[in-house]
């Protein structure tokens, strides 16, 4: 049988994973988060004008377009993931 110093210590875990800020869901959420915004400089990232030759794909689109959004959608998201508070059971 468990002792009563065991009861106790296993009944303070538990009281402390009762007091953690934030859930599984939330870190779920922050992952995906931190997912997109490496991602987006990912997509950010390629070769610049060396010199005197001049590079046109530092203007493509994905590049100062698509790749900011979604760098911008996951920084937005971080917020909301770390905000969200789930379901009382």
């Amino acid at each position: 049988m468990a002792s009563s110093d065991e009861k106790k210590v296993n009944k303070t875990e538990k009281s402390d994973m009762a007091m953690l800020p934030l859930g599984k869901t939330n870190f779920v959420l922050i992952g995906v988060c931190i997912v997109l915004i490496v991602v987006g400089f990912a997509m950010m990232n390629g070769s610049s004008n060396q010199g005197a030759t001049f590079n046109g794909d530092i203007f493509n689109s994905t590049r100062t377009v698509v790749a900011p959004f979604i760098t911008f959608v996951g920084f937005v998201l971080m917020v909301v993931a770390i905000m969200f508070k789930g379901k009382k059971k």
